[in-house]
């Protein structure tokens, strides 16, 4: 579904980025994981076209997106949830759901998407009134989640979304992850919690300086001698 080759990318002179090449298959989870300023973030931004690559290509679905607007991305079907969430904080819960769906203009398919995510987040219908900037933390992490699926991804990409968050509300984060990507999403999902997310990914990447230097099976990870080292403290 993607494929990202040699990808490069440098914020003025210095280089966030070193030819990282990956794949994203259709219906799976692929984790990136990594310390802080691996460049996992960098990765998620270039791939969404908020940040350009000063090398290297990507590819969604066969067609290249290197150069695409953000916006052309979206339609095409990639939908990132940013890190520290980025809401509308002085809308309501439900309308920042509304803005996620701002490429349908058909009120019944968006009225179903709203029950689509209740359903998942319970929560967001009782306070869909609500301002966003007076939800908890793990509250307004299931809104921007939620807003992401308003817009039908194909690829949903999330960046670092149990980060600040209560223990509950971390395994209800990755818990959600598991359901929307057995409703047939793919997820590429950016962690630093390196233990849950090889988990439940089916493919993972270790990223360190903003190079891979690690890949394989979430499990064949989760037993890498390396990894238990420098990222799970075995």
């Amino acid at each position: 579904m993607l494929q990202v080759s040699d990808l490069n990318v440098h914020y003025g002179q210095v280089q966030a980025l070193r030819d990282v090449s990956l794949e994203v298959s259709e219906g799976s989870i692929t984790g990136v994981v990594g310390s802080n300023c691996a460049g996992k973030s960098s990765l998620l931004n270039a791939v969404m076209g908020l940040l350009h690559p000063s090398g290297g290509t990507i590819l969604f679905e066969e067609r290249e997106i290197t150069s695409l607007p953000i916006h052309l991305r979206v339609t095409q079907g990639i939908v990132l949830v940013p890190e520290n969430r980025h809401l509308f904080e002085s809308l309501s819960v439900f309308g920042n759901l509304e803005s996620g769906a701002f490429k349908t203009k058909d009120r019944d398919e968006i009225k179903k998407g709203l029950e689509e995510v209740y359903s998942m987040f319970p929560i967001l219908k009782e306070r869909r009134k609500q301002l966003a900037g007076s939800l908890s933390g793990g509250e307004q992490q299931m809104l921007a989640i939620g807003r992401g699926l308003m817009s039908k991804p194909r690829l949903l990409m999330l960046d670092e979304p149990s980060n600040g968050l209560a223990p509950a509300f971390v395994e209800k984060i990755f818990e959600t992850v598991k359901t929307v990507n057995d409703a047939g999403v793919a997820v590429l999902l950016v962690e630093q919690n390196v233990s849950k997310s090889l988990e439940i990914a089916d493919k993972a990447f270790v990223m360190e300086n903003g190079s891979i230097v690690l890949q394989g099976t979430g499990q064949e990870l989760l037993n890498n001698e390396r990894v238990k080292r420098a990222y799970l403290g075995l």
